[in-house]
């Protein structure tokens, strides 16, 4: 993802890039400053010291633990352009349940979020449990008793960090938009590979635009999104499931996602160049050329 990025970023004229990476981990050769980050140093005081020193910052972290949306914090705080999504919208959609709350009142179809009491033990039904602010199927596990499901969450921290939704049946997809103050532009609609082995879920990637034939679709629930919430900006990843003529939303992510690897392929355009572009000019529009190929991404292959 860090490579793609890199690349996309360096064809666009008058842009120098800086980049922190673990010291531990091999260099990479790519046109870009890397500044090593040690424990004696610690990543919050490089990303300090390198947020500083420019003048527009793009995340790749997690929303889990709170890490992307306190370096979003840092940003703003800073006065430096952040080419991302606000914050206070980092902040809920790093969270299963909020976002699942909040699109519901918005009128968007969710998967629900249930209270583990309110499960009956001799309900019928399969469910699911995955950490609240989980990211790539994290510990997400499928349950075919409540009893199980019940036993499960007991053991560790497991009922204040997880949370349970009924299982969704359908085909896995996501889509990938750009957003700014409550507008989307849909850039592909893809399929996700998710396999479920020995109960537990396991993503292996997706195929950019294998879902392009529902495409008016996926662009109607992008504005939906949208709409809903103002504060998503730049490129922004929707999980969702599609069941027949529902497009169900899983969750939403404020940040790169896996896809975004294809993304300039599938497109037949620079990515990076069209997030500069909606950041930096008063109207924003899709390059008339953008296309709709097919891109197969595989995290095992």
């Amino acid at each position: 993802m860090l490579r793609t990025l890199v690349q996309d970023l360096s064809e666009v004229p008058g842009v120098t890039l800086t980049t922190s990476r673990d010291a531990r981990m091999a260099p990479i050769s790519l046109p870009i400053e890397c500044v090593a980050v040690t424990p004696e140093v610690g990543y919050l005081n490089i990303f300090k010291s390198l947020l500083h020193q420019s003048d527009a910052v793009w995340l790749i972290a997690p929303e889990t633990g709170g890490i992307l949306t306190a370096l979003a914090q840092l940003v703003v705080a800073s006065g430096k352009r952040l080419l991302g999504c606000d914050p206070e919208i980092a902040a809920m959609t790093s969270s299963k349940s909020r976002t699942a709350d909040f699109l519901k009142q918005a009128g968007v179809d969710v998967i629900p979020v249930l209270a583990l009491r309110d499960i009956d033990v001799s309900a019928v039904g399969d469910w699911v449990a995955k950490p609240d602010d989980g990211a790539g199927c994290e510990d997400t596990w499928r349950f075919r008793e409540v009893a199980f499901l019940r036993e499960w969450m007991a053991q560790g921290n497991r009922t204040r960090t997880h949370v349970v939704q009924p299982y969704q049946s359908g085909e896995a997809a996501s889509l990938s938009m750009l957003c700014r103050q409550g507008h989307a532009w849909l850039l592909s609609c893809n399929r996700q590979k998710i396999s479920v082995i020995e109960n537990r879920f396991l993503y292996g990637g997706s195929i950019l635009n294998a879902k392009a034939d529902r495409w008016h679709a996926f662009e109607h629930l992008a504005q939906q999104i949208a709409e809903a919430m103002p504060g998503l900006a730049g490129y922004v990843g929707v999980d969702l499931m599609v069941d027949g003529d529902r497009l169900v939303v899983v969750e939403i992510n404020p940040r790169l996602t896996t896809s975004y690897v294809g993304l300039r392929e599938a497109t037949g355009c620079n990515p990076a160049r069209m997030v500069l572009d909606l950041f930096y000019n008063e109207t924003f529009e899709l390059p008339r050329t953008m296309a709709r190929n097919i891109v197969n991404i595989s995290l095992h292959e």
